[in-house]
């Protein structure tokens, strides 16, 4: 399955990481943002706001669709989520998506808003390498975690200053999920083993979760109709990729989106 393969990748990668920067060093490294800056965006509050908040993506690839054709310049993409979206991800995910730590720094530089680091989390040593690189918050995906790993994680991401969206996509992790009493809840609309994406997953797992939790849903937003369902759905945020990459206009798209 897809999913086996990129998480094999990732255990791979991290080899090479810590062959450059040891995990000692890296927890240095964190702790030392940490100490010079102790206050950074929350990314809860980005998503807590009345009304729909939008995540901004950057990504230049999926395993689903390939490559991102559109030529895509780093800054006026950043440039214009700073004008329309609460939150800005970014895949850090090197092998499937294309993606890299580097993106996040230089997207840290040039935005005041709070940055979630998507990557596929197995180890302690990647939320250290996340602090240290500037992510606010990072991606936990249920469908890869045992319940010892996420409950290990998510107090290990809070004792690091950072938020946890917490990936579901299933009633099963759903249910797992909600017995850690997480902050922010994410449906992934995308299959993590076939990689299908159903809209329908977000309106049959929302109803599973309080009003005091931050629901957000994740893939396959493409659409005036796709939002106009999910608004149904009792969300807080949408997370959308692909569609604000490949806009010509992504500010507009996004303002659109939000007030639809």
């Amino acid at each position: 399955m897809v999913l086996d393969k990129i998480v094999e990748d990732k255990k791979l990668r991290l080899n090479g990481h810590k062959a450059r920067i040891g995990e000692k060093e890296m927890r240095r490294l964190a702790q030392e943002v940490i100490r010079e800056n102790p206050q950074h965006p929350s990314f809860c509050a980005a998503l807590a706001k009345t009304g729909i908040s939008i995540i901004g993506e950057f990504k230049k690839a999926s395993p689903s669709l390939g490559r991102i054709e559109r030529k895509i310049n780093l800054t006026q993409r950043i440039e214009e989520y700073n004008q329309s979206v609460d939150a800005i991800s970014c895949l850090t995910e090197e092998d499937h998506f294309n993606g890299s730590a580097e993106y996040l720094q230089e997207i840290q530089g040039m935005s005041q808003l709070p940055i979630l680091r998507k990557d596929f989390m197995i180890e302690e040593y990647q939320f250290y390498e996340a602090r240290a690189i500037g992510a606010d918050a990072i991606l936990l995906i249920a469908a890869i975690l045992d319940d010892a790993q996420l409950h290990d994680f998510y107090q290990l991401t809070k004792e690091l200053g950072m938020d946890a969206l917490v990936e579901v996509h299933d009633e099963l992790e759903m249910e797992r999920v909600l017995k850690l009493d997480v902050e922010i809840i994410g449906i992934n609309n995308r299959d993590l083993h076939d990689f299908s994406i159903r809209l329908e997953t977000t309106k049959r797992l929302a109803p599973l979760v309080s009003d005091d939790k931050i629901l957000v849903s994740e893939s396959g937003i493409v659409s005036d109709e796709d939002v106009k369902f999910l608004k149904d759905c009792r969300l807080d945020a949408f997370l959308i990729g692909r569609a604000l990459m490949e806009a010509e206009n992504p500010r507009r798209l996004a303002k659109h989106w939000k007030f639809l």
